[in-house]
């Protein structure tokens, strides 16, 4: 997040901020009667809506019926049936921010690859629901916007950069692609605990309820369960309660060296730094987004949101090498076609039996 500006208080309860006119300020003055809104993109389209009813009579709606038990049986077969299928699968994303959701996006492109993505949190997208300082506005640098615009979401136009009008409008669409893809699934409210590893190579992680890893100390032995996978990609974000923990854990693990902590805000170096950082950090396992700037000790770039898509983006493509899929990393992508071969658990229904 941006740092917080000192605010000097006055005695004088007339002085507004539009009367106060500093010493040095080399900005373009704004109008205290106008406010002048910024040019938008001329690619967003003009909206026209007419109220349509909708297919129902709202005066005197009634639900069609439904037993209680078939409720908890839906979500129980369905949620265990997703468990089942990706206990073993090709990429498992630890941490459903802006870098770990544009990875999954771009990772669910091939229908053959299974994404299993793990978020410790109830609601997934970490930081990218809002821009800096609480505030809602999402500004994305060139070229970075080329990836709005794969996703369709609007948004104002600078030179430089674009402004969306909410970060919540980036998450919630790239979520929504992403999610109704087949060879995805979302485990949110779970923590990833702990890393597979099997002769020096990471090989998928531990997990548990999320609610479960924060009361450890309070009960007794609460074993958890596994992902194994071919590729982990580790988007834990920067230090915290639940901050960097891929990385934090290889340290405790020997097998890095060490994790020294990102450095002060520099938007400039850090961006950069970010996406030609994301690379394979041990065999295995992945590394993007702001956990990165945790590892080499790189600058934060505060409420700017390019480098965590496009990092995103960048481990996608090294986890497809990884697999021996076509990617950009190695300029295989468009050549030849890949073919669907991925067999979810949940379309094959005939031995599943209703209690």
């Amino acid at each position: 997040m941006a740092a917080m500006a000192t605010t000097a208080l006055t005695s004088n309860p007339k002085l507004s901020f539009f009367d106060h006119k500093p010493t040095s300020f080399h900005g373009k003055p704004v109008s205290q009667s106008r406010l002048t809104p910024t040019k938008s993109s001329s690619k967003q389209p003009t909206i026209s809506m007419s109220l349509t009813p909708p297919p129902y009579d709202l005066q005197s709606f009634k639900f069609q019926p439904i037993k209680e038990s078939i409720v908890s049986r839906e979500m129980t077969r369905r949620y265990m049936t997703d468990m089942i299928t990706y206990a073993d699968t090709d990429v498992v994303v630890v941490g459903a921010g802006s870098a770990g959701l544009s990875c999954a996006y771009e990772l669910s492109k091939n229908p053959a690859v299974s994404v299993a993505i793990i978020e410790q949190s109830v609601s997934p997208g970490g930081g990218a629901w809002l821009g800096g300082q609480l505030f809602s506005a999402m500004v994305v640098r060139k070229p970075a916007h080329l990836f709005l615009d794969e996703l369709g979401v609007d948004y104002d136009e600078q030179e430089h950069y674009v402004v969306i009008k909410h970060a919540a409008l980036f998450t919630s669409t790239i979520m929504s692609k992403l999610l109704a893809r087949p060879n995805v699934k979302l485990f949110n409210a779970v923590a990833a605990e702990d890393l597979i590893v099997k002769e020096g190579r990471v090989a998928g992680v531990v997990t548990n309820w999320a609610l479960v890893s924060m009361n450890h100390d309070t009960q007794s032995c609460m074993d958890p369960n596994v992902m194994e996978a071919k590729v982990v990609v580790s988007s834990c974000g920067h230090d915290g309660p639940f901050g960097a923990t891929g990385v934090k854990r290889l340290k405790s693990i020997g097998m890095i060296d060490s994790v020294p902590g990102m450095k002060a805000l520099d938007m400039n170096t850090a961006e950069d730094a970010i996406v030609r950082l994301t690379r394979e950090i041990v065999p295995g396992m992945i590394v993007t987004g702001m956990e990165v700037a945790e590892i080499d000790g790189a600058p934060r770039m505060g409420p700017t949101f390019g480098a965590m898509m496009i990092s995103g983006q960048k481990a996608a493509h090294l986890a497809l090498k990884a697999l021996g899929r076509n990617n950009a990393i190695d300029g295989t992508c468009g050549v030849g076609r890949e073919e669907p071969e991925l067999v979810l658990a949940s379309a094959n229904t005939e031995d599943i039996v209703d209690a």
